[in-house]
């Protein structure tokens, strides 16, 4: 079993084919979309092959190490990952062809209208173990 991480993107990858954004949604199309994902999981979860899931919201802020208590919080003025990513699914699954079938199922979710929205995903391998760290 490999591990792959499937990121939905707000903006960075080509437009979906249905390419309204959610905040244009109705409140029975945004459920309809969240009753496909979690329909998705649970499928996944009774084949063994569900990690988790998570959505994330627009908002976020950049945060780093800038000497003893003093953390510099900026909101810009480069790409973020509050533009760039929706959110994701993790899978753990027994090849990357499975991986890739999962995450054009992944894409079907319905969005405006109660159409499928073929939004674009990335699929990304995690490292398969632990770094060893040698002296």
């Amino acid at each position: 079993m490999a591990k792959y991480l499937l990121l939905k993107h707000y903006r960075g990858a080509p437009a979906a084919v249905n390419d309204v954004p959610m905040d244009q949604w109705t409140p029975e199309e945004i459920t309809a979309h969240v009753r496909y994902m979690d329909d998705f999981a649970a499928r996944l979860q009774e084949s063994g092959e569900f990690v988790e899931h998570q959505a994330l919201t627009p908002g976020g802020t950049f945060v780093r190490y800038d000497g003893e208590g003093r953390p510099p919080v900026t909101d810009g003025p480069f790409a973020e990952t509050k533009d760039l990513i929706a959110g994701w699914t993790v899978i753990d699954v027994d090849s990357y062809e499975r991986a890739l079938e999962l995450a054009g199922e992944l894409s079907a979710a319905p969005g405006a209208g109660g159409k499928p929205i073929h939004e674009w995903l990335e699929v990304r391998p995690f490292y398969p173990a632990p770094f060893t760290i040698t002296e």
